[in-house]
């Protein structure tokens, strides 16, 4: 999400006139500026989330980190059905009822969405905590009760973490949630978590981590929400009649559990078939591999906007899809070759070398991931941008489809790398079908010459790199020498074969004026 004043600049094309440039489009200022706030807030939670896990795997073996990671699937996936989606109406109602300058009804859907989702919560936590024993057996992992019992208090405290999220949106006061998401939270729990493992807690110390991390982000933000929203819950409150609330939320959650069950479907069926430990490397790999999505993740928020703001104008809108497409490319192939050629050694030093098995998990969801962000992402935002939802949900369902009958076929058979074919097979299908759909229905395509040049460069640059995974025998040494090898040649073959234009250099100005003069354009 994004500010909406700067949204609607990107929106307005500049007027005409002598000094003006008819091929100079604002939403590509736009796309930059903000998709470069949201990639530093990115990559500072991206950063802390890869120094939890490496203090975890330092400390733990795979097996107590593999039980830890299943027992969290199970608590977000039950999650997703305690709060009945009923947050994501906070940030639907609360606006239009600020806009009309309705206070108390917007305090009454905060009140009522929060006091529900407590109850509904508590409940489906304290069903859970009955369960812990027989889900432990299901997936044959006793310890596995330990776990959620512990972890089920964090139910309803995931419910108000979400209230909290969504009222921030509401008020358009985004900087305090990126406090309590991407700041406290991670420290926090980075600071408990390492002060638990040194004195020898193990399984416990990951759990306490999480539990006190969480909820020190919920004291936090509902201080700072108390702070500056203080004149809409000093308001004078007036319930609102519950039916639209549920109406426009119950079928965002079914919605939610399809994108949770996708996102976890992979940790059960490793659960189900094989040993934790299994979970655990195969857990480390997925995050090395996916790690790739901080590019799309930073300028999708920005990008689905600017697509929907101009969805009648389909050559501009295929001009902001080509771009985009580009930039993603261009940053995430450079970065998927350094990681698919050295993710041994990467495993190595960032984990310990026992997670080194991962590395074909990593090869496997860095080609898919580059593949699935570069036409359209996960969530399909061009889709979601040009207006249609109905597709984009029926591809979630491919997604989820496609990945839970491949896994649940090969992971008996092959084990972890199963799993990731299964996911990888998933992000390709629906990275394909959002290229047939777009072009199907508006005629929408990113190939050109100039997306051919950035595609080819990384002939060169993996050429480059393969003698130094094979000459090098230093993991330490491969790992930080690879993506200076890739990464220059790449730029250099760009450079070469002048694969920059005018809109890159657009691009680069807003990042940094420096780079602006660097930028070879045509």
């Amino acid at each position: 999400m994004t500010d909406p004043d700067s949204t609607a600049t990107g929106g307005t094309q500049p007027e005409s006139g002598p000094d003006s440039d008819p091929d100079h489009d604002e939403g590509v200022s736009t796309l930059a500026k903000q998709g470069s706030i949201t990639f530093v807030g990115n990559v500072v939670k991206g950063v802390l989330g890869f120094a939890i896990v490496m203090l975890m795997t330092r400390f733990v073996s795979p097996s107590v980190y593999g039980l830890f990671v299943l027992a969290t699937s199970v608590i977000l996936f039950m999650q997703v059905f305690a709060n009945l989606g009923l947050p994501l109406a906070i940030d639907y109602f609360v606006p239009q009822y600020l806009a009309d300058d309705e206070r108390g009804k917007a305090k009454g859907v905060i009140v009522q969405v929060t006091a529900t989702v407590l109850i509904t919560s508590s409940l489906v936590a304290f069903v859970l905590a009955l369960s812990a024993a027989s889900i432990g057996e299901f997936f044959q992992e006793p310890s596995m009760r330990v776990a959620l019992l512990f972890l089920s208090v964090t139910i309803p405290m995931l419910a108000i973490y979400n209230v909290l999220l969504t009222s921030y949106y509401s008020i358009k006061k985004l900087q305090y949630r990126v406090l309590m998401r991407d700041l406290v939270r991670p420290i926090v729990r980075f600071a408990v978590t390492a002060g638990l493992l040194l004195v020898g807690f193990g399984l416990l110390g990951l759990i306490g981590g999480y539990v006190v991390g969480l909820f020190v982000a919920i004291t936090v933000g509902a201080a700072v929400f108390t702070y500056k929203a203080w004149d809409l819950l000093s308001a004078e409150l007036e319930l609102v009649a519950p039916g639209p609330l549920v109406r426009y939320s119950l079928p965002l959650a079914m919605t939610s559990v399809v994108f949770v069950l996708m996102g976890h479907v992979d940790y059960f069926i490793l659960g189900f078939f094989l040993e934790s430990d299994n979970v655990g490397i195969y857990r480390v790999g997925y995050m090395l591999g996916s790690g790739l999505m901080i590019i799309f993740n930073s300028l999708s928020p920005v990008f689905k906007p600017l697509i929907a703001e101009t969805r009648d104008d389909i050559d501009l809108v295929e001009q902001r899809f080509r771009i985009m497409a580009r930039w993603i490319a261009a940053i995430t192939l450079p970065v998927a070759i350094f990681l698919s050629l050295g993710a041994s050694s990467y495993l190595a030093v960032l984990y310990t070398p026992q997670y080194a098995e991962a590395s074909a998990v990593v090869v496997l969801l860095a080609g898919a991931f580059l593949f699935n962000v570069t036409f359209g992402g996960p969530d399909g935002s061009l889709l979601q941008g040009m207006g249609y939802s109905r597709i984009v949900f029926a591809n979630t369902l491919v997604l989820f489809g496609s990945n839970l009958v491949v896994s649940f076929a090969l992971v008996p058979i092959i084990g972890i790398e199963g799993a990731a074919i299964g996911s990888a097979t998933a992000l390709f299908l629906v990275g394909g079908l959002t290229l047939v759909e777009i072009y199907y229905l508006d005629g929408i395509h990113p190939f050109t010459r100039d997306f051919a040049k950035v595609v080819g460069a990384g002939v060169p640059a993996t050429i480059a790199g393969v003698p130094v995974v094979y000459f090098l025998e230093s993991d330490t040494i491969t790992a930080g020498v690879l993506p200076v090898v890739v990464v220059g040649t790449y730029l250099l073959t760009l450079i070469a074969t002048d694969a920059f234009t005018d809109a890159d250099a657009q691009m680069a100005a807003e990042f940094s004026p420096t780079l602006r003069k660097w930028l070879p354009s045509r």
